[in-house]
């Protein structure tokens, strides 16, 4: 009994334990073996062979944790980790080259570059939405820039966390790359560590508990939220593939459980009517008439966020609103997708982020009013989306709607274009990552200035005189003409 007792506590992960651990791996990254291009191409192959060897396993993690659709996790966790290691393999090269810089007069002659260089050892927290994919891609940023790495998983896909330790422990380098599993001590160990950056993909009430242990040690972060991402619907539009591009977004990506999940919709009182039906239509058409019955629906991840949703349907104000859908099932945690027409702005479903199979449709007179509806949430969105055919309308889109990321006519999909950055603005987060940017974040931009011993200005030493400080301040604000000016100054005088 004795000795199973000390097995135990040798087993818990506590504050001394993760000091260890940042210490393991800021050791290894000190000898200059990440920084190397050929370890970084070897991390990111076997992440590649890691996907390639074990899809039935993600796949079969997932079912267990979210009974996300095969399609679903094959498509959007495990083919998009493959893009990014791909991008990051092809490009990796280009990103770590130095950047020309521009010089001025005043150091002529001269040359500059900016160097890409490691941050060091960074930690990653992630999400149980997308358990894989916003777990690894961060990490393919933070092995292209040359970093080691702590990844924490969530604890709320147990399944998925498990299969991540044991993947990454089996196919990377455990001597720069570790997980660590585990819940709130966990993870509130590791944030008493000193990192040269964190990531955390989450909600704002952890993201600010996050941040303060960051501010201790000055350590930047990149804060990957959410927040109520809008749809508005003009008229006049192909009103079927805007339906399904809807659904797409919302209940084709985990059931609504997505950062940038369209959260609700804003029409004109005319249009409503045909957009219920539309959506009614195409619902049927994806999820049979029993949706709870479809294989193609993600479940809710725990009875906690179960709870959470039914809390928001039974709102007294809000129950008498839905137009299509309802059905639950508690005991397998399904709740079929759902649609609410004119519900009140003050009801909690407008007040909260949905992060569910919850769809509000709230109506205004003229489109446009759309905008203001949207500043008047107060918050900044992870997403935004429009569906319009009006040139003048995207144009105001554009340039009022202040988020994260915009998509007009479609949504979601801006996720897997990797030239965009992808990150949040205001309470949807901060920072951005994907392909370069994810490079981008990882790295330091070393300002780096080369000079010869020829072009020795005297002008810059003692004693200062009038003269010196005309020709200086010329030659400091690059006008040609004040430099000769200031020569011929100097000539006179």
């Amino acid at each position: 009994m004795l000795m199973e007792n000390k097995a135990e506590n040798k087993a818990v992960f506590d504050a001394e334990s993760a000091k260890e651990v940042v210490k393991e791996l800021r050791d290894s990254f000190v000898t200059g073996k990440t920084k190397s291009h050929r370890w970084r191409v070897t991390q990111l192959k076997a992440m590649l062979k890691m996907l390639d060897e074990n899809e039935p396993q993600i796949v079969a993690a997932l079912r267990d944790d979210l009974s996300k659709p095969e399609f679903e996790s094959s498509l959007y966790e495990i083919q998009m980790l493959k893009n990014s290691c791909r991008l990051a393999l092809k490009e990796m090269n280009h990103w770590m080259m130095p950047e020309k810089a521009k010089t001025s007069l005043t150091t002529f002659p001269s040359s500059a570059e900016i160097v890409s260089e490691p941050l060091g050892v960074v930690l990653v927290i992630s999400a149980w939405n997308y358990p894989f994919l916003l777990s690894l891609d961060p990490v393919v940023g933070a092995i292209s820039a040359g970093n080691a790495i702590v990844l924490k998983p969530s604890e709320m896909a147990p399944a998925s966390s498990s299969l991540i330790a044991k993947l990454v422990a089996d196919y990377l380098d455990s001597s720069c790359i570790k997980v660590v599993e585990g819940a709130v001590p966990e993870t509130s160990a590791l944030l008493e560590q000193k990192w040269d950056k964190i990531l955390y993909t989450g909600n704002g009430r952890v993201a600010r508990i996050v941040m303060a242990a960051a501010a201790k040690h000055l350590t930047p972060v990149v804060l990957e939220l959410g927040g109520k991402s809008p749809v508005i619907v003009d008229s006049n539009i192909n009103l079927k593939v805007a339906t399904r591009r809807i659904i797409a977004g919302k209940w084709g990506c985990n059931n609504g459980q997505a950062c940038i999940s369209p959260d609700y919709i804003i029409t004109t009182k005319d249009y409503a009517t045909k957009l219920v039906d539309s959506f009614k239509c195409e619902l049927e058409r994806f999820y049979g008439k029993d949706p709870l019955e479809s294989k193609d629906l993600s479940r809710i991840v725990n009875s906690n966020h179960f709870d959470r949703l039914s809390k928001l349907m039974d709102e007294e104000k809000v129950s008498s609103k839905i137009v299509h859908g309802g059905q639950r099932n508690e005991k397998n945690l399904q709740i079929a997708p759902t649609i609410f027409l004119d519900v009140p702005v003050n009801s909690l479903i407008m007040k909260e982020e949905i992060f569910g199979p919850l769809l509000p449709i709230i109506t205004v007179d003229k489109v446009e009013q759309s905008f203001d509806l949207i500043h008047s949430s107060g918050g900044k969105p992870l997403a935004a989306y429009l569906f319009t055919n009006n040139k003048k309308l995207k144009c105001k889109f554009v340039e009022t709607v202040s988020a994260g990321g915009l998509v007009v006519n479609d949504t979601a999909v801006h996720l897997a274009i990797h030239s965009l950055p992808f990150g949040g603005v205001g309470e949807s987060g901060m920072g951005s990552n994907h392909g370069k940017f994810s490079f981008d974040a990882f790295s330091h931009k070393k300002a780096v200035l080369y000079r010869g011993f020829a072009g020795d200005a005297f002008l810059r030493y003692p004693p200062y005189t009038p003269g010196k400080l005309t020709l200086l301040q010329a030659l400091l604000s690059g006008s040609i003409v004040g430099i000769i000016r200031a020569l011929l100054g100097w000539f006179w005088a």
